[in-house]
């Protein structure tokens, strides 16, 4: 596809690059967006209904249960071309900082080193009461969810729920790479949840270029802002072939 040569130009160019990705990304890989409809036995259940702590307190069970079978599902996906893109754009910038609203751990698995995770990552687990990171736990089919062998609470997926805080750290490091890049590309991401929605207006405030790419958007090139509407899968190797053919 075609790519504009002032977007390719400034991506040539750049000392940091900052990415922020959304569940469009993981969407061609196959892994329904967070919001998308229910199937199965899931089906008369929202996700708002689950992923909260009121839901986790209410029936922890359920929830245990409903994440076990997210997890399936991500461990049944592969990165597809945008993932692979993202990693290998690490060997022409100096700089990448790749920041991430999902939790399927697939930017990790496509190549990309130390993706600032927003919400937490689904593979992970942790206690619900301590918030420690737990590797290992007494497995019964009996005592779902398991229980932390430390303290004996339950243990919990270690990702963010409605109603809580994003790690603070991380929020941290995201604020700092959109305002020290020269790019920022904001790539499957709706752009509608805070404060991550805030990241590219921050960085155009800090005078880097934008480019937004959604299948939500209409494509038009106002420097320093770029709207593509492609799939990242496509639209992203692209970019890396026309900065660097060859």
């Amino acid at each position: 596809m075609e790519i504009d040569t002032g977007l390719v130009e400034v991506l040539q160019h750049a000392r940091h690059v900052a990415v922020l990705t959304g569940a469009g990304v993981s969407a061609e890989s196959g892994i329904p967006t967070f919001r998308d409809a229910q199937t199965g036995m899931w089906a008369r259940f929202s996700p708002e209904d689950l992923a909260s702590p009121e839901a986790f307190r209410r029936n922890p069970q359920l929830v245990w249960e409903w994440y076990a079978w997210r997890r399936e599902l991500v461990a049944h996906a592969v990165p597809n071309p945008g993932h692979l893109a993202l990693a290998e754009l690490e060997r022409h910038v100096p700089r990448i900082t790749l920041i991430t609203q999902n939790v399927d751990g697939l930017h990790q698995r496509a190549g990309s080193s130390a993706p600032i995770e927003l919400h937490g990552n689904i593979g992970r687990v942790t206690c619900s009461v301590e918030g420690t990171v737990v590797d290992r736990w007494a497995a019964s089919a009996d005592d779902l969810p398991p229980r932390c062998p430390r303290c004996g609470a339950y243990l919990r997926p270690d990702v963010v729920w409605f109603g809580e805080l994003l790690p603070a750290a991380a929020l941290a490091a995201a604020w700092e790479a959109a305002q020290s890049c020269d790019l920022f590309l904001s790539v499957g991401t709706s752009g509608l949840v805070e404060p991550a929605a805030s990241l590219p207006r921050l960085a155009l405030q800090a005078g880097a270029t934008v480019a937004v790419i959604n299948l939500d958007v209409t494509t038009a090139a106002r420097p320093p802002l770029y709207t593509i509407n492609a799939p990242s899968g496509v639209l992203l190797p692209a970019l890396l072939r026309a900065a660097w053919p060859g």
